[in-house]
């Protein structure tokens, strides 16, 4: 039960708009990436650029 609830409460994937090569941010927003357990694997993070 508590990871289905993680991972309704929580992102899998983001899209950001990016100009400039540079992301288009507001104010007050980044990325954050967190682990709900102490002992942590090694994580790999995929990136997809779509666009010109």
């Amino acid at each position: 039960m508590p990871a289905h609830l993680r991972s309704a409460l929580t992102a899998t994937q983001l899209s950001i708009p990016v100009a400039g090569g540079q992301p288009l941010f507001g104010t007050w927003q980044g990325i954050f990436l967190f682990e709900h357990r102490s002992n942590t694997p090694e994580r790999e993070i995929a990136l997809h650029l779509i666009g010109e």
